[in-house]
């Protein structure tokens, strides 16, 4: 019996502790990636290791997680990810919500909206989800009127109705912070702002309403909707310690979305 004992605690001691599973995520910079940070630290504990990679836009973060080289994206909102899905034919799916971020306007040349000037210049992102929806702060802060059959997909030739005669400058999202010495006023995506050095809440001269259908979202492909890892990933997400840390870090910038 003895060495029967002695045997299997051997090979307990060769074998070691089971290795914990490794998984890719995609990010963009600032709080996807620092959020990011703090739910590693929840699924180191979990058994799951995650490697963060930071991409500058938003077409790459979806093309490597179908190409297999990210197993899991968080970056986008599900607005994104349908029309992504429906222009390029991935295979993603969104497996849980994570945050959201409601948009802000900012400007270095007027202190509020009542202040633009006919033909002012208004930069917002160049695609066609994100650019829908600063078209839709705008109305909603009563400056323009658009097409509403054509829903959250609009553009600037969407606009039905231009009383200041807004000029609109379409730019990638991750360069609309240094637009601002050249355009008016600037609708910008949280997390591009936040890591430029602005604060939504202080910075910005208006901020869009907390949007259910703007709230950001965990993807992966469809095929890994259902592995354990997935489960894990989430969990780890969803937790009160992350929740927290969304709070006191981002003062009502960013909101947990679940």
């Amino acid at each position: 019996m003895k060495k029967l004992i002695l045997a299997a605690a051997l090979a307990a001691l060769v074998a070691g502790p089971a290795l914990a599973e490794t998984i890719k995520v995609g990010v963009t910079p600032g709080p996807h990636a620092q959020i990011m940070e703090k739910v590693k630290e929840v699924a180191a504990k979990k058994g799951l290791d995650i490697e963060i990679l930071e991409f500058s836009d938003y077409v790459v973060p979806n093309q490597a997680l179908a190409d297999g080289e990210l197993n899991a994206n968080s970056f986008q909102h599900q607005p994104y990810l349908d029309n992504q899905v429906t222009d390029r034919g991935f295979d993603i799916v969104s497996v849980a919500n994570n945050v959201n971020f409601p948009m802000g306007v900012y400007s270095k040349k007027v202190k509020s909206l009542e202040e633009l000037k006919d033909g002012a210049t208004v930069s917002i992102p160049n695609d066609p989800t994100n650019g829908g929806r600063a078209l839709l702060v705008l109305v909603d802060k009563g400056l323009i009127k658009v097409d509403e059959a054509k829903g959250l997909k609009i553009g600037p030739a969407d606009v039905t109705e231009n009383p200041k005669n807004l000029e609109f400058v379409e730019l990638d999202a991750a360069q609309l912070p240094r637009s601002l010495d050249d355009v008016d006023i600037s609708v910008i995506n949280t997390n591009y702002a936040i890591e430029a050095g602005l604060n939504p809440k202080t910075d910005s001269i208006a901020i869009e309403g907390e949007k259910a259908p703007y709230v950001n979202v965990i993807a992966v492909r469809s095929v890994d909707k259902d592995a354990p890892w997935v489960k894990t990933l989430i969990e780890s997400y969803h937790n009160d310690e992350i929740k927290a840390f969304v709070a006191e870090e981002f003062k009502g910038a960013v909101v947990a979305g679940w």
